[in-house]
């Protein structure tokens, strides 16, 4: 991790810092493409975050920019046909949700700039060369690993007798399963049990949920996978039937009634990936821009989730959050 934050630093210190809207060429409508694992329903979220930035940076839908989106629904194997119906539409940069969608637009693509956004450890799954120099036509903004083994440690904090942890991922997203990887090296020098449960489809959460059910691990979680977390509602309702503590990757998990959120604002990943794109249309190349990674990390606590599981937060971890849900 070492190399990954030392570029960090040079980040931070303005290489990507917010623009200012400069002028278009006269009359220039860029076609912006989105490809999202997820349904729209689910998904817009991020999307709507992604808008939020360009409109930042003076793009405005049907005055400078169109958007295609294109959504998945869940179907994993769907995600080569959009990206080539992304690419036969000549957009000028697709955009892309996670790192099933990212890996399906670079194999469709070699020559039309892509941008992703909540992607984890895209150099060890092929997406890029380096953080630093991404190569090709890619780049974007990343998680940064270690974040999974912080989740582990909170929860262990916020209850020390915990032993057992059952972990959701998606067999289909290479970052989801080195994310598990990760989570399990960290699971193993806190003495905590990792069970993985695969998530593939949504026809998949009634076996996944029943396994769990019969398991009985004392607190769930799941990896930051795109079409996961656009079931953010039904994992957090199945986590309060069950009454197992749930440490989450985004904060809508919270906000719909989870336990506990600690890591990079997910929102905030396309927020900045609409930094890349701004660079791109003015001219630069994907390859020569490093990833992103976050720098600043929120930790949210919802008692009332708590007092529902009859858990008492340490003060130690309330000083600590960031928000505090009543």
């Amino acid at each position: 991790m070492s190399t990954r934050r030392a570029f960090i630093g040079t980040l931070a210190g303005g290489l990507l810092a917010p623009l200012a809207a400069q002028s278009q060429s006269a009359g220039k409508v860029y076609r912006i493409g989105w490809l999202s694992p997820a349904s729209a329903a689910n998904g817009l979220p991020n999307l709507d975050a992604l808008r939020a930035g360009l409109r930042e940076r003076g793009y405005v839908e049907g005055r400078n920019i169109t958007i295609e989106a294109r959504w998945a629904d869940g179907e994993g194997e769907r995600l080569s046909k959009l990206a080539t119906e992304l690419v036969a539409l000549r957009v000028d940069v697709i955009c892309t949700a996670g790192s099933p969608a990212s890996l399906a637009a670079k194999q469709a693509t070699t020559t039309v700039p892509i941008v992703f956004a909540n992607v984890a450890f895209p150099d060890e799954s092929g997406l890029v060369a380096s953080f630093a120099h991404p190569g090709g036509n890619i780049t974007g903004v990343a998680f940064i690993g270690p974040e999974y083994g912080k989740r582990l440690e909170l929860l262990k904090e916020a209850n020390p007798k915990m032993t057992r942890v059952a972990l959701i991922y998606n067999p289909e997203n290479r970052g989801s399963v080195l994310a598990l990887q990760e989570t399990r090296r960290w699971a193993k020098d806190l003495r905590l049990t990792l069970e993985p449960h695969e998530l593939a489809g949504p026809g998949g959460f009634e076996r996944v949920f029943a396994a769990i059910s019969r398991a009985r691990p004392d607190a769930l979680m799941t990896t930051a996978d795109p079409f996961i977390a656009s079931f953010a509602g039904r994992i957090v309702e199945f986590a309060a039937k069950n009454r197992m503590l749930s440490m989450y990757p985004g904060r809508e998990f919270v906000t719909a009634g989870g336990l506990m959120f600690y890591g990079a604002s997910i929102p905030e990943m396309y927020r900045r990936a609409a930094v890349y794109v701004d660079r791109i249309l003015k001219g630069a190349k994907p390859r020569d821009l490093p990833v992103e990674q976050p720098i600043k990390f929120d930790m949210v606590i919802n008692l009332t989730a708590a007092k529902a599981l009859g858990l008492t937060i340490p003060q130690s971890l309330l000083q600590r959050a960031d928000e505090v849900i009543q």
